[in-house]
């Protein structure tokens, strides 16, 4: 039964981007949804990577096409739903460094110069991004906002995470890749602590974070192997990366279930 689950957690977030195809229905949605974003916007960037380094090939083709069109999606909903013209405007922001992000990623085949104005487009969307899920936490009320974000931004870490890593072995990552790896790993690291010891965790979200932590331990096993020729390190991280992707996107969707 588990893997089963897992296979249609992974179909769900391959064809939709998790639960992107519903439509935003209150404010735990729409933080669970902006922090989604952030995710998207390393996700791409990892699967561009692997396609140029001929990684997983279809596997990160399709993740790669899945993530562009969540995004595309996402975008309009939060921008539509935003409740306040500052979260309109930076949704408006995030519209166009996303379509230059979008022209990079899908303009031409990978290669190692597009993969630096990848990397860099890929920060600034982030940034925006982070922004809007900040933005939309602060129109929350109860604790669930936080724990929404604070989960969703686990996400992200993830798919950060891979990405620095596959930027090293591809030859494009720049002066600051390497602490920025290391922040992601220590910032997962205390987040899962954080969320290991509220007070609102059901037994349904304890289990989904022991299934986290079990993940965790084979990524970072593979984020501690140095890239190599053979290509096996890379492709490492490349399934563990999307595993604890699953796992932690099944713990989002249950904080974003409690009470509001």
């Amino acid at each position: 039964m588990k893997t089963f689950l897992g296979f249609v957690l992974a179909v769900m977030l391959v064809s939709s981007g998790g639960e992107a195809l519903a439509q935003i229905s209150d404010i735990n949605s729409a933080i669970n949804k902006a922090g989604r974003q952030r995710m998207l916007s390393q996700r791409m960037a990892k699967a561009y990577f692997q396609i140029g380094q001929q990684i997983d090939l279809e596997r990160s083709k399709k993740a790669l096409d899945s993530s562009v069109a969540a995004f595309d999606r996402q975008l309009v909903e939060l921008k539509n739903y935003a409740p306040t013209p500052e979260i309109k405007a930076t949704y408006l922001g995030l519209e166009k460094s996303w379509l230059a992000y979008k022209d990079v990623l899908l303009g031409a085949a990978p290669s190692p110069e597009n993969g630096r104005k990848v990397l860099a487009l890929s920060e600034e969307v982030l940034q925006q991004a982070q922004q809007g899920t900040v933005q939309y936490e602060k129109q929350s009320t109860s604790a669930a906002g936080h724990l929404v974000n604070l989960s969703g931004r686990q996400r992200m870490l993830s798919q950060r995470m891979a990405k620095f890593y596959q930027a090293t072995a591809w030859g494009i990552a720049d002066d600051k890749s390497a602490a920025n790896l290391d922040k992601a790993r220590k910032d997962f690291t205390d987040a899962m602590k954080e969320l290991s010891s509220s007070p609102a965790n059901t037994q349904q979200i304890k289990d989904g974070l022991g299934l986290v932590s079990q993940q965790w331990f084979f990524f970072e096993n593979a984020l501690s192997q140095r890239g190599g020729a053979d290509k096996r390190p890379q492709l490492a991280v490349a399934t563990t990366s999307e595993r604890i992707l699953e796992e932690m996107e099944g713990v989002v969707g249950l904080y974003e279930k409690l009470p509001k």
